[in-house]
């Protein structure tokens, strides 16, 4: 990586998500709000900068987890993370979710968002904008597909954020016997129940990486598929309205609106505010480690 500016991309959900379940609800305000995931992914960002030691850092936001025009072309398409009136799990992480995003702020930490987008697309449309190497830091494989050697990589955390796999063409390869750029045609074809997307029924993870690895491309398995249907190509066949639908929602966006954003790190001196919230909010810890990884 020598000689080549480091920006690291954060996806901020996966990883708020990660620290809630990891982090004891026990760690509150004195108001008694729940901080744990806040203290958590503060953590682990301080943790991540200090091993990295980026030149530019960006915390990608989910401004819309769920955009409706994804849901237009696959109904399904997230369903079963809709908050039910008292999920307090999911009010506690909004909640922490805003209070991260200002803490961000005050540090000097770039926060990127798009309306009616989520992270995973914010990290898309930003990667063209950069210059050097990128390392995004998302638990999501749908990142997989924005891999490209030998600039692009995703470091997928195993633990926290102190064991990080570092996801290249390589090892997509590896993993799932593909072409390493076409982990988005082996999503589509697959399904991921995660994200509420069925895939193609009849089609499961060995043929859909049969299939890729056979013809290159889903355009192309979808091109054999109409001109010889027979065996797993007539399930593909008799799909292919789902597939074109699917293909746009797993795909992710690379002209999401998002505001031309300064990712220096820090992009400024600590707002003098910044102190004073964190010992509101039980962080002080957090925000000084990271703080010190920043110096």
């Amino acid at each position: 990586m020598a000689g080549k500016p480091l920006t690291v991309l954060v996806d901020s959900a996966s990883l708020i998500y990660r620290a809630y379940f990891a982090v004891p609800d026990t760690i509150r305000t004195e108001e008694g709000m729940q901080v744990n995931a806040a203290y958590g992914f503060l953590s682990m960002l301080a943790r991540l900068i200090a091993q990295l030691r980026p030149q530019n850092l960006a915390c990608a936001w989910d401004d819309d987890w769920r955009p409706q025009w994804r849901v237009d072309l696959v109904e399904s398409y997230k369903t079963h993370r809709v908050l039910e009136p008292g999920d307090t799990v999911e009010e506690s992480i909004e909640e922490q979710m805003d209070l991260i995003a200002k803490l961000l702020d005050l540090a000097g930490i770039a926060v990127a968002g798009a309306k009616g987008y989520e992270a995973e697309d914010v990290i898309g449309t930003l990667i063209p904008r950069i210059r050097g190497h990128i390392a995004i830091v998302s638990g999501d494989r749908d990142l997989f597909q924005l891999v490209r050697d030998p600039d692009v990589w995703v470091l997928y955390p195993v633990r926290g954020v102190s064991d990080l796999t570092r996801i290249d063409e390589a090892e997509i390869e590896k993993r799932y016997g593909i072409p390493g750029r076409r982990y988005a045609d082996f999503a589509v074809l697959r399904g991921d129940p995660s994200d509420g997307l069925p895939g193609v029924p009849g089609i499961g993870q060995k043929t859909a990486t049969a299939l890729i690895a056979k013809y290159g491309s889903l355009k192309a398995v979808v091109q054999k598929a109409k001109k010889t249907a027979t065996g797993p190509l007539a399930k593909v066949a008799n799909h292919i309205d789902y597939i074109e639908r699917a293909t746009q929602v797993v795909r992710i966006a690379p002209d999401a609106p998002v505001p031309v954003t300064d990712l220096r790190l820090p992009r400024h001196p600590p707002d003098p505010k910044l102190a004073n919230l964190a010992k509101k909010c039980a962080l002080s810890g957090p925000v000084d480690r990271l703080l010190l990884s920043m110096s």
